[in-house]
C-alpha cells in the first residue's frame, strides 16, 4: 500500500509528508466516506485540525477525493476514482446516507440523471445524496 499511496501523491505533485501518507492511506483503506472528525479519531496521530483540514482542502483541490453533503449541512470525504484531476471533478455518481448507522457510501454505479434547466442556466454541479438503510442494517 505504500507504493500505491506515494504514487498517488507522487502523480499529483504533491510531496509525501507523514499526514498525507496517513490520511490517504485511511481513505484507500474505507469503502465509505468520512467525516474530518472521523479521519482524526482513525488516524490515531497527533495532527492537529489545521493540519488535516489543509490536508483535505489539498486533497480535493488535485481531485485525489470529493465531498459528500450530509442532512445535518456537515461534510464528507470519499476518494474519487482515476478520472478525477486538479480542478475536474467527475464524480457523477449517487452517494447513499443509511439513516440506521451513518455510513455513506459512493453508488458508482448508480450515475446522477440528466436534468435539463432552463435556457440561461448552466449546470456546475449536481449532487444526488439518497438515504435508507443499507445493506449491513437491513
Amino acid at each position: 500500500m505504500e507504493d500505491s499511496i506515494a504514487e498517488v501523491l507522487k502523480k499529483n505533485q504533491l510531496s509525501v509528508t507523514e499526514s498525507r501518507r496517513k490520511i490517504l492511506e485511511l481513505f484507500l483503506q474505507q469503502d465509505t466516506a468520512l467525516a474530518h472528525h472521523d479521519i482524526e479519531v482513525k488516524a490515531q496521530e497527533k495532527f492537529d485540525r489545521v493540519t488535516v483540514y489543509r490536508t483535505l482542502q489539498t486533497f480535493l483541490e488535485k481531485g485525489i477525493i470529493h465531498t459528500i453533503p450530509t442532512p445535518d449541512n456537515s461534510i464528507k470525504y470519499a476518494l474519487c476514482r482515476d478520472n478525477c484531476e486538479e480542478g475536474h471533478h467527475h464524480d457523477d455518481h449517487v452517494h447513499f446516507i443509511c439513516t440506521s448507522c451513518g455510513i455513506t457510501t459512493c453508488l458508482e454505479e448508480v450515475h446522477v440523471p440528466d436534468i435539463k434547466l432552463p435556457k440561461g442556466y448552466k449546470t456546475m454541479q449536481t449532487e444526488v445524496v439518497v438515504s435508507g438503510i443499507c445493506r449491513a442494517c437491513s
